[in-house]
């Protein structure tokens, strides 16, 4: 029991560490729920740090990801053995958060882990094949695609947990406008940094920056609509928080700021609280 205290604290603690978004939302959350979302924020977020790693080759990058995307689709319970013996050689250079993967799915109720993991293994895939395209974004199709992969299918899952939960029915079309709605905004935030550190511009040929945040409105508009049909007052919070920090980072970015301040954060998060 003791052991079982221990994980439920260091992925609270891993999570506080990697999500200034998500972190807040889920502590707002019932322990069950808590558990649930938390778990399958980490697991994605383990695959996206993959992904995501400046250094990294791009050719272990995405055996990482296609054998990682196998042992999450395995029958039965996660190999811990496996997954360890693969991340060995580059361990050095993955965060804590990656190599735990397999604690975060220990930390999942029984029974929704299943369709945690199967998530988490079609990101994985979707992110191994945007890593062998060198994430060449030509299209809004493209756009789409990447931002489906590393967004929207968390859209998707958060719905499945809803449903698992208490019934909770919502639309996986809009879900996955919720997803790519926030991403939208994290590749305006991160534009410069994204292309000066990785020579990546997830942006489609032709489109202004001006395109980007139609884009970032029309799928927050989504996430509106998304929230319709959620009841349940700690869900409707928990999906409120990072819509409402979106719009108001993607607001200041539109006022020539780069993002918000953290005393405008902690406002955003108390409004919405409040209403």
């Amino acid at each position: 029991m003791r052991n079982e205290a221990k994980l439920e604290k260091d992925a609270m603690h891993v999570l506080k560490e990697t999500s200034r978004t998500f972190y807040i939302p889920i502590t707002l959350l019932k322990r069950e729920l808590r558990l649930t979302v938390g778990s399958a924020y980490l697991c994605m977020r383990a695959i996206d740090e993959i992904e995501d790693h400046e250094t990294m080759e791009a050719k272990v990058k995405e055996h990482l990801l296609r054998e990682t995307k196998v042992l999450l689709l395995a029958e039965g319970e996660f190999d811990e053995t496996a997954y360890q013996s693969l991340i060995t050689p580059y361990k050095e250079d993955l965060p804590e958060v990656t190599i735990r993967l397999g604690d975060w799915i220990n930390v999942c109720p029984t029974g929704i882990v299943r369709k945690v993991k199967e998530a988490t293994a079609e990101m994985a895939g979707g992110m191994a094949d945007w890593v062998k395209k060198d994430w060449v974004i030509q299209t809004k199709e493209d756009l789409d695609d990447y931002t489906y992969y590393v967004a929207g299918l968390v859209g998707v899952m958060l719905s499945d947990i809803w449903k698992w939960y208490d019934g909770t029915e919502t639309d996986h079309d809009l879900a996955i406008g919720f997803g790519r709605g926030l991403q939208a905004v994290n590749i305006l935030r991160n534009q410069h940094e994204d292309f000066a550190e990785r020579g990546v511009r997830f942006i489609p040929e032709g489109w202004t920056r001006d395109d980007v945040f139609a884009y970032a409105h029309e799928n927050l508009r989504l996430g509106d609509l998304y929230l319709q049909d959620i009841k349940t007052r700690t869900i409707t919070l928990f999906c409120k928080i990072p819509l409402a920090l979106a719009k108001r980072t993607l607001k200041a970015m539109e006022d020539g700021k780069k993002k918000m301040s953290r005393q405008e954060v902690e406002e955003v998060v108390a409004e919405v609280k409040n209403e």
